[in-house]
Order: C-alpha cells, then structure tokens, then sequence
C-alpha cells in the first residue's frame, strides 16, 4: 500500500497575491481584500478590404452578375449597375469585409471563372 505525503498547504495561484495579515503596527487585518479593477480592452474595428472585379474582353456580363448575385447577396439591379460599373469604368467594386473574408470571396470568384474558362480577375484594396 502506497504511503500518503503530508498535505501541504494549498499554494496561492500565481494571479493572486497574499493578503497582509497585520496591519503596519502589528495589529491584525480587518480590512476586507479588494481586487484590482481592469480596465476593459479597447477594440477596434477590424480593417476592411473591397473585392475589386476587374474588367476584360472575353468574361460574358451574364456571368459577372451572376457572381455579383451567387457570392456577394447583390439583387439583380445593383449586380447589373455593379456590371456596368466594371465594363465602362474598368474595375467595380463587389463587396466589403474583413480582410479573410475579402480574400476568401475573391479566391472563389477567380477560381470559378477559371473553371468555366473565363479570365475575369478579383482582388482585394484596402479600404479607408
């Protein structure tokens, strides 16, 4: 039968600190122990990046709104503005977000042009 060690006092978690137990002139402690207030962390708002879609000569408008709609929730009359925007100004903007979530749309939308045999580009602009 294994022999059991001494209990040992419960040692103090390293976020805590020891409570005085006299005062300065010896007397004992009554006050009560108070904890350290932190202040709350501040936050910022994330930094926010456009997916850009880039115009070309060969990707078919049906198939720009139909990005515009699938992957970035536009209604069929801001795709077709969104559209428009890129082919005559030669870059539109699809959406905001944050950074992971700019870069996942855009790899998306240039992996699905590439499938169905199309060079449209998507990339990401910071923004602000």
């Amino acid at each position: 039968m294994p022999t059991q060690s001494p209990k040992q006092p419960p040692s103090q978690s390293p976020n805590s600190l020891p409570a005085r137990l006299t005062d300065i002139e010896g007397e004992p402690n009554t006050d009560p122990v108070e904890d350290v207030l932190l202040a709350d962390p501040e936050l910022k708002k994330p930094q926010m990046y456009a997916v850009v879609m880039y115009n070309d000569d060969y990707t078919p408008m049906e198939f720009v709104v139909d990005v515009l709609q699938n992957h970035f929730k536009h209604t069929l009359d801001s795709a077709i503005s969104i559209m428009l925007a890129i082919h005559h100004q030669g870059k539109g903007i699809a959406g905001i977000y944050p950074k992971d979530i700019a870069e996942t749309k855009a790899q998306t939308v240039n992996r699905e042009a590439r499938q169905a045999g199309y060079p449209l580009l998507s990339q990401i602009e910071p923004q602000g």
